[in-house]
């Protein structure tokens, strides 16, 4: 049985693709319906965008409910003669036949067809985005390389580039030319890169991926390099995060591990070591200003340390915020382009008496407020009633003064994907055993690679990758990654 309203569906619908109705109220019961955004991929099935996800809001909307080109057009082709509001079912009915409608039409007035757009994998309501038509010759080359397909020169030294920082010398570019297996020498040269000082060290690539994750202030860090008021050390993430991305390790640690790491520089490189002590233990080892307060059965990778919880959760009962950042930086949806919406029944209850259950702002907290409910018992900067930076289950009775007596009745249970979970150590096994990890995480390192999000040309290879880290890469970074370089995408000139 589904957990949604029928309401509740229809506005998630419209959020994503049916803004015709989108100011509608539903009034009469029904069955459960497929969402707009699967409902569109069942129509466009081999489109770029349909390839391992669901339509995007931007589809057919500005900022919902406002149409952009794409969707005024198909608002006037949705289920003619039908009086509007339009009932869900009407409008999924009405939805194939109104998008074949307005294939033949350009909406964006760029001179491609609305189909010829969607299937090559470019915004039919975005003028400046354009299917590209790609030919070649096999007599085509570019500073020597090939450049109709997969050049084995080209990816030896992208990979240098790329994994060790330096271009490879004339000496290196003839032993892997003279190779008889071309395959194996690059694959043993990206070992070698892996482990390299520029790849995995202090402030090298892959710390760096971490910095939308984490969001260094130095103003309010503390430790090596503290700010003027020093309230977390965030080296504890950054050094957390290297560790869970190297060395074939289970990547979905850094959501689900429940020890921490810590990082020497040393003449030979970065040193990451794992450790696991209890909040008292590290208070006395290393003091008040950097020690990890939450006990270890309620840890959760990242969304647990302790600059994660100071830096989002920071004074509020009901950590949104701290939600909202753990569903962007490690999951890719972002809430507020209406990303990852998974309305749920009689929600949001408005808990903390924020006013969040007003129409304009109801669509998308019926997702965010469940979401943020297993992050309510665990303290930030202060303002409940526990210590710092831990895990307290009467948290929220240090808000009744402030929210109101009803804050004290939040659940701790919520849910993630429309999943109901216990609390945040559930809730982040679902989120990395989840494709939106596999995928986030893979994109990740595809941007910092391609230095642009998969090509419509390109949407097949990452794919692959996505599904595959979570079975044949065994969850290794290292091992996906090996598998990148074997792409079209990155060995192509």
């Amino acid at each position: 049985m589904s957990t949604v309203s029928p309401k509740l569906r229809l506005l998630a619908a419209t959020g994503a693709l049916g803004a015709v109705v989108a100011v509608a109220a539903v009034s009469a019961p029904g069955e459960a319906q497929p969402p707009a955004p699967d409902a569109f991929c069942e129509v466009y099935t081999d489109a770029p965008l349909c390839e391992g996800a669901e339509a995007d809001c931007t589809v057919c909307h500005t900022t919902p409910p406002s149409l952009n080109a794409y969707g005024v057009d198909l608002a006037a082709a949705l289920s003619p003669g039908e009086a509007r509001p339009l009932h869900e079912d009407v409008f999924l009915e009405g939805l194939e036949p109104g998008l074949r409608a307005i294939e033949d039409l350009d909406s964006d007035d760029d001179g491609y067809l609305n189909l010829e757009e969607i299937m090559g994998g470019s915004s039919p309501s975005d003028a400046g985005s354009t299917p590209i038509a790609l030919s070649c010759k096999d007599t085509d080359k570019s500073d020597g390389y090939d450049v109709c397909g997969y050049d084995y020169d080209y990816a030896f030294k992208k990979v240098m580039l790329d994994f060790c920082g330096r271009s490879p010398s004339m000496l290196e570019r003839e032993d892997f030319r003279r190779s008889s297996n071309k395959g194996g020498a690059l694959h043993d040269q990206l070992d070698v890169c892996l482990d390299s000082e520029f790849w995995r060290g202090f402030d090298g690539r892959v710390w760096n991926i971490a910095n939308r994750k984490i969001g260094p202030q130095q103003a309010v860090k503390s430790g090596r390099d503290g700010g003027e008021i020093p309230l977390a050390d965030y080296d504890d993430d950054f050094a957390y995060f290297v560790w869970t991305q190297t060395d074939d390790r289970d990547v979905r640690l850094v959501l689900t591990g429940q020890t921490f790491v810590s990082m020497q520089r040393t003449n030979e490189g970065t040193v990451y070591e794992e450790w696991n002590r209890s909040p008292r233990e590290d208070a006395d080892l290393r003091g008040y200003d950097r020690y990890q307060g939450v006990i270890e059965e309620r840890r959760a990778g990242l969304i647990t340390h302790r600059w994660f919880l100071m830096s989002n959760t920071m004074f509020t009962s009901i950590p949104r915020t701290t939600a909202a950042q753990a569903y962007r930086a490690f999951l890719g949806y972002d809430i507020s382009k209406l990303e990852g919406l998974h309305p749920i029944a009689d929600e949001p209850q408005d808990y903390d008496n924020k006013g969040v259950q007003v129409e304009a702002c109801a669509s998308c907290h019926s997702t965010l407020d469940p979401l943020s409910y297993p992050f309510s018992r665990y303290e930030g900067i202060g303002g409940g009633n526990a210590q710092q930076y831990s895990y307290s289950p009467r948290r929220l009775e240090g808000f009744k003064d402030v929210d109101g007596i009803r804050v004290t009745t939040t659940p701790e249970a919520g849910y993630i994907f429309g999943e109901p979970v216990a609390d945040l150590v559930e809730w982040a096994e679902v989120a990395a055993n989840s494709r939106a990890f596999r995928r986030s995480t893979v994109l990740d390192y595809w941007r910092l690679l391609l230095r642009e999000d998969p090509r419509a040309t390109e949407r097949g290879e990452f794919n692959d990758l996505v599904d595959a880290l979570g079975t044949d890469h065994g969850w290794s970074v290292e091992a996906m990654l090996h598998d990148l370089i074997d792409t079209e995408a990155y060995g192509a000139p």
